[in-house]
């Protein structure tokens, strides 16, 4: 029964490259858009607004 010896600072910067790569994934995922995504989703949503207003029976006061 022998035990594997195992480097502990190589296994820390092991552990904390990989939780690196994983925040940068994620990164990558939530603001990697161009600038033609963000325009269309933004006329999107423009839309479904406007779509959605028009069936309003009573249209809100402009503060």
């Amino acid at each position: 029964m022998s035990a594997d010896v195992v480097n502990l600072r190589q296994f820390r910067k092991t552990k904390v490259r990989s939780e690196k790569e994983a925040k940068a994934e994620q990164n990558r995922i939530t603001f990697g858009r161009t600038k033609v995504e963000k325009q269309l989703t933004h006329a999107l949503n423009k839309k479904a607004e406007k779509t959605l207003d028009q069936g309003r029976l009573e249209h809100p006061k402009p503060e």
